[in-house]
């Protein structure tokens, strides 16, 4: 039987760009205060997944575009620490997918402002010198899950899954049980897969 008291590992990885991937770090923000968890974010990448695939030109645009924030978080990881991904993904959302703000250069500016890091960590977003740290991040996110996966992965006590895809970030109680549910499916290695149609997205 799970001890519903022992402090669960968490990893969230995110492309800063992805608006599902946000939903989802919401919500596990949220179980952080109901549940025991160690929640840590990573950078996994929509740009480095979809490099070489032929794409509808909207969708180009998009994984061309995410390459910006995605290599700022490197950078800043590389700068900072891992434990410098929860702030900054945070101010670079609130801006992005709440705010509906997509001129990404102010965006990333705005972001490092607020968090006082260095103004000079903008430009890792139209360089590839931090490309290596963030194609390392992101495998580490399709090696966990076993197969090509898209944002977000999370693992649950070192199991691995794509998703969970939400449409809204649940709160209190809904949020610990969903939290819980997952956390069940992680123990059972026999689980593979669980999906339906998506509904509009809330963002809020």
């Amino acid at each position: 039987m799970e001890d519903s008291s022992a402090v669960v590992p968490v990893v969230c990885y995110f492309d800063p760009a992805c608006p599902f991937a946000w939903v989802t770090s919401r919500w596990l923000l949220e179980v952080e205060r109901l549940r025991p968890i160690d929640l840590t974010f990573r950078i996994m990448s929509l740009s480095v997944l979809n490099e070489h695939r032929e794409l509808e030109p909207w969708y180009r645009e998009f994984n061309d575009r995410a390459w910006g924030p995605a290599r700022v978080c490197a950078a800043a990881e590389a700068g900072h620490g891992t434990a410098i991904l929860r702030d900054l993904y945070t101010a670079l959302g609130e801006r992005i997918h709440r705010a509906g703000d997509k001129d990404y250069p102010a965006v990333i500016a705005a972001a490092l402002d607020e968090l006082g890091l260095p103004a000079s960590l903008a430009g890792a977003a139209t360089g590839d010198r931090f490309d290596a740290a963030l194609r390392a991040s992101h495998q580490a996110a399709q090696d966990a899950v076993g197969e090509e996966a898209g944002t977000p992965v999370v693992t649950v006590d070192g199991a691995a899954f794509f998703g969970p895809v939400l449409t809204a970030a649940p709160t209190g109680e809904a949020a610990a049980r969903l939290f819980d549910a997952v956390r069940t499916l992680a123990g059972l290695r026999a689980f593979a897969e669980l999906k339906r149609g998506r509904g509009a997205l809330d963002l809020a």
